[in-house]
């Protein structure tokens, strides 16, 4: 019930301008955030790199309902991928991009954000790597595979996100799996109804080890997104179980979480990569992730009720 909470307040106005302005919030956020310019993402994409780990940068943002707007964001995309690439990061996929279709126009129509995806992927092929287009709100799931779809005839490294709440991802999974693509499991940070998707956790965790199957069992990338030690540990049961060489799928973490298991789990000889976000809008992206760790929720009340 919190969880589900949190996530509704991800959306509230309200909330966003209170917790934005408490100069206490910072602490926080820069526990998540690498930080709000391109400088600060290509830092902590060097340092994460020097240790060992895989990258994929997020510009926070979503929603745009500006035409302008949408290009900046795309814009700035093309610009992280030239100074990931001027620093040698980009090499094999190492640092890659990840993108919300509605930061760059998906509600303004498809041909908008499919012409903006377009750009970015081509600036991530100049530079030597990839895209992988990020999950969101369950009416944003078509419009994007169908954007998708249309990319891959030129853009064929092209990543999709599913998430593991939604009813319809095992059937998403088999039909991206077919395919042979890059396919991020995950759980899933967004409100949705009960109608298209599973609330209780365990319905979540049996469709994610569902999903995985698939996956795992198919011809593509799985891109495995989970903090949780069982789904790692089935992951790495899958992985044998499947054959798979190391090199042939991933574990995904988010940035400031359980940073010693990704350690581990790299020195394993397994390939794990970091999801970094940057950017000012980072409002909705931190209540989210106060959603899937409750216990962060009681420091942070405390911080904003600080007078120090």
């Amino acid at each position: 019930m919190l969880r589900r909470a949190l996530r509704a307040a991800s959306a509230s106005p309200r909330l966003r301008e209170l917790i934005m302005a408490a100069p206490q919030t910072r602490a926080i956020v820069d526990s998540y955030v690498a930080g709000e310019t391109a400088e600060d993402a290509v830092r902590v994409a060097r340092a994460l790199r020097g240790a060992g780990l895989l990258v994929t940068l997020d510009y926070l943002g979503e929603d745009t309902k500006d035409p302008d707007q949408a290009a900046a964001v795309t814009d700035e995309y093309v610009q992280l991928l030239g100074k990931l690439g001027a620093e040698g990061l980009t090499h094999g996929g190492a640092a890659e991009v990840s993108v919300k279709p509605t930061a760059v126009g998906l509600f303004l129509g498809t041909g908008i954000a499919a012409g903006n995806i377009a750009r970015i992927c081509a600036a991530a092929e100049q530079a030597g790597t990839t895209v992988t287009l990020d999950a969101e709100e369950h009416e944003a799931i078509e419009p994007t595979l169908r954007i998708a779809a249309e990319l891959r005839a030129d853009h064929r490294h092209l990543g999709h996100v599913v998430q593991a709440c939604l009813r319809r991802s095992e059937a998403d999974c088999r039909a991206l799996a077919a395919g042979g693509l890059r396919v991020r499991l995950c759980k899933g940070a967004y409100s949705e109804p009960e109608s298209v998707a599973f609330t209780a956790r365990r319905e979540v965790d049996l469709s994610y080890v569902r999903c995985l199957r698939v996956l795992m069992n198919g011809p593509g990338y799985p891109m495995v997104a989970t903090h949780d030690p069982r789904l790692i540990e089935v992951t790495g049961s899958l992985g044998v179980l499947t054959a798979r060489a190391a090199g042939s799928f991933e574990y995904q973490m988010l940035y400031g979480i359980r940073p010693a298991e990704q350690r581990r789990l790299a020195n394993t000889g397994a390939q794990v990569r970091v999801y970094v976000p940057y950017g000012g809008d980072w409002y909705a992206y931190l209540v989210r992730r106060l959603a899937e760790r409750p216990r962060n929720l009681a420091f942070f009340l405390r911080s904003l009720g600080s007078k120090s």
